[in-house]
């Protein structure tokens, strides 16, 4: 059984290794909670957090159980050009 520190460190690694488009060329209306996070630079626990406690900058939308980013709400965040 994996420690909290490990799914850490092992979900940061497998970020690092994905590639990421930027976000002006993103043409999908949503992101998953790994994008999410990089575009944010905030760990995807963070976002998780977010969809829990709804605090956070941006709500994701629940498809079939999972949390989708809308692109459009991160672009309005962050600011860039849509």
């Amino acid at each position: 059984m994996q420690t909290h520190k490990q799914r850490c460190d092992a979900e940061q690694g497998a970020t690092r290794l994905e590639s990421y488009q930027p976000l002006e060329t993103v043409d999908r209306p949503t992101v998953d909670t790994a994008s999410a996070a990089h575009y944010l630079n905030r760990r995807p626990a963070t976002l998780r957090s977010w969809s829990h406690t709804a605090d956070g900058p941006i709500r994701p939308i629940r498809i079939n159980g999972r949390l989708a980013w809308p692109v459009s709400e991160l672009r309005r965040v962050l600011g860039v050009p849509q």
